[in-house]
């Protein structure tokens, strides 16, 4: 029988180098894949115009698209993650030693609904008292689902400024590092992940010791939080209902080989130096899937994401995620 040929966006991480090179496949299917560079633009086509048959999607940017009924399905798989406990920072001038005290001050963000934000903002709240809504979040990019209306505390930066500038600037009082906020100027395009002359290893952390908290929250709270979920065409997992079962499969085979071939040491890239720290903090595996492995966490997301008005209410689970029987991975296992 011949293979489902399906195209596929994911970033280069290195839980999915065994499927890029040929050593796993998809029982049934070929993967055709499409390299978008930042990975990020794909986020956009693929919500807006289902420009893949499968996609590496931001959490949030999921859970929106979905809230807006868009013909999206998701599996089990999360391939990228990370702690947030150090994603804001502040200017030293700007005396903010507390992270109440960015209540009546403007904090930049590259788009409200990214979800480094969400999870950031969303750990201010829970842990910290930050009152979201006290706070003006300035943004320099469109959000990837056109038709989320933002609170009204979200401001759009001016035409031709951008909040790494305005940052520099003293505009700002605080912002979130990296592609998420300061580390880069404008919207993502060719070239865009370039590091802006401004990032944030000019600022001091707003929580010091961010590691040490994360191990902290992870070990009271078992969230450990995902950014990267795969999404598939909802026409296609109506047409062929195994491929869910197949993707989970080969997605956690590949994971496997990944972890087995794993060093630690000279010479690492800065995407294993970042699992490096993530394995001091949760143990062996890196990247779980599935439903039971990933409830705190994906009830902690929906819960922020209600909480800075980003969706309407809360889904079950098994609305989210398209069943699979492979266990562990099945919802009620």
């Amino acid at each position: 029988m011949e293979k489902l040929k399906l195209t596929i966006a994911l970033s280069d991480t290195p839980g999915v180098r065994a499927l890029r090179d040929g050593r796993v496949e998809v029982a049934g299917a070929e993967l055709l894949f499409m390299d978008v560079h930042p990975h990020v633009a794909a986020y956009r086509q693929m919500v807006r115009e289902q420009s893949f048959d499968i996609c590496e999607l931001a959490a949030t940017t999921y859970l929106v698209a979905k809230s807006f009924g868009y013909p999206l399905s998701a599996v089990p798989v999360f391939l990228q993650r990370g702690f947030h406990h150090g994603a804001v920072v502040v200017r030293e001038d700007a005396g903010i030693c507390d992270p109440r005290d960015l209540h009546g001050r403007k904090v930049g963000v590259r788009a409200y609904s990214v979800t480094t934000g969400v999870w950031g903002r969303g750990i201010l709240m829970e842990e910290y008292g930050l009152d979201a809504s006290k706070v003006t979040w300035v943004v320099d990019d469109e959000e990837h689902v056109s038709e989320l209306r933002l609170p009204a505390n979200v401001e759009h930066v001016e035409a031709g400024n951008s909040i790494a500038a305005m940052m520099a600037a003293g505009s700002l009082d605080a912002g979130f590092g990296g592609d998420a906020g300061i580390g880069r100027s404008g919207a993502p395009k060719a070239g865009w992940n370039v590091p802006s002359s401004s990032n944030a290893s000019h600022y001091a952390p707003l929580l010091d010791k961010a590691d040490t908290l994360a191990a902290d929250w992870w070990q009271r709270t078992g969230i450990y939080p995902i950014h990267g979920v795969l999404v598939i065409k909802s026409s296609l997992t109506q047409a062929y209902p195994w491929l869910a079962d197949a993707l989970v499969e080969a997605f956690e085979e590949a994971k496997r080989i990944w972890l087995a071939e794993r060093t630690s040491g000279a010479g690492m890239s800065a995407v294993d130096l970042h699992f490096d720290r993530l394995a001091s903090i949760v143990g062996s595996d890196l990247l779980p899937n599935g439903i039971p492995a990933n409830r705190a966490t994906l009830e902690a997301l929906q819960r922020m994401a209600l909480a800075q008005k980003l969706i309407a209410l809360q889904l079950p689970l098994d609305e989210l995620f398209l069943p699979v029987s492979n266990a562990p991975f099945a919802h009620g296992a």
